[in-house]
């Protein structure tokens, strides 16, 4: 079996049931496989419009969107949709062909740093430089992008290496470690009394209630509370906005009613929400004498806008 055959083994076995690419030359072995096995090819008319449909597949399906494309300029018009899927948390794999390995840092015929270019707009991304390593690297790369706070991981692949044969062997994949340092055993506490306290509180959901299939446990947690909520853009859609307790969409081009809400809120519980300049406008004057519960699967979005009395890092699905 060579790495192309391997590649469309795994994504097979994975349940991927279609793909969104548009072949080039360093991507032709690929293909090729792609051809013979039971995976959808979905031919777009340019890459960037197979990793926008990548993109909209995972939001609206709930799994991993996966794009080919190929080598130099092919990678490198998957750049915007990759940045979309990691602004939005969306999981996506995108795998890209390269040069060959004797060829690369030569300036060879379409090469271009795809895992340089695109390192700051996804979760992780790899350079396969050995056959040996494509299994380990396929099956970290799959978890990585779900895991988590999820987001786009990609894989370039040198052209040898889908030629290359690769040995069947079981991968363990031990998957991502988060911190837990503000988790939520330790907060609580501290959540629970000034909850008890708040006059006016207020819940901000955002998309990460989405990525969590929380969207029953939110509702039971406002029909206990009768707390009203409010959404960010990517949260639209969580709870019901016929119910009289959700006020609709916050931000520059919200709903007055609900901006007027978390302007006027005394404890605001923000959930799986970034807190985006369309949200906060100046961060450094957002809701300053209000109590900020903050959280979010992602210790690196805490604090990061908006300072939080209580920024607390766990699965909203698994503790809500």
């Amino acid at each position: 079996m060579n790495g192309a055959e391997y590649i469309v083994r795994f994504l097979e076995e994975k349940g991927v049931e279609v793909i969104f690419g548009y072949p080039g030359g360093a991507v032709l072995v690929l293909y090729d496989a792609l051809g013979k096995s039971s995976l959808q090819h979905v031919l777009t008319r340019h890459e960037q419009g197979a990793v926008h449909a990548a993109d909209g597949y995972a939001r609206v399906s709930g799994k991993t969107g996966v794009c080919f494309a190929t080598s130099g300029p092919g990678a490198t018009n998957l750049v915007t949709g990759i940045a979309n899927a990691y602004l939005d948390s969306v999981p996506l794999l995108a795998i890209t062909g390269q040069v060959s390995v004797d060829s690369i840092g030569r300036d060879s015929f379409q090469e271009a740093d795809i895992v340089g270019i695109t390192m700051p707009i996804t979760k992780h991304n790899y350079l396969v430089r050995k056959i040996d390593e494509l299994p380990g690297v396929l099956a970290e790369a799959w978890s990585l992008a779900r895991e988590g706070r999820p987001g786009p991981v990609l894989i370039d692949l040198p052209k040898n290496i889908f030629t290359e044969k690769v040995e069947l062997k079981e991968v363990v994949n031990e998957g991502q470690k988060i911190c837990f340092k503000n988790g939520l055993a330790r907060q609580l506490g501290k959540i629970a009394a000034v909850l008890k306290e708040a006059q006016r509180p207020l819940i901000f959901a955002g998309g990460g209630v989405v990525a969590a299939d929380a969207e029953k446990e939110l509702a039971a947690f406002v029909h206990y509370t009768g707390i009203p909520v409010v959404t960010s853009l990517m949260g639209k859609g969580v709870v019901a906005e016929k119910e009289e307790f959700v006020l609709g969409m916050v931000g520059m081009h919200g709903r007055p009613a609900a901006n007027l809400a978390m302007s006027e809120c005394d404890l605001l519980l923000a959930l799986g929400t970034r807190f985006s300049d369309r949200v906060t406008g100046n961060p450094e004057h957002f809701l300053e004498d209000v109590k900020i519960i903050h959280v979010d699967i992602d210790p690196a979005e805490l604090l990061k806008n908006v300072e939080a009395d209580y920024p607390v890092v766990c699965d909203l699905c698994v503790n809500f």
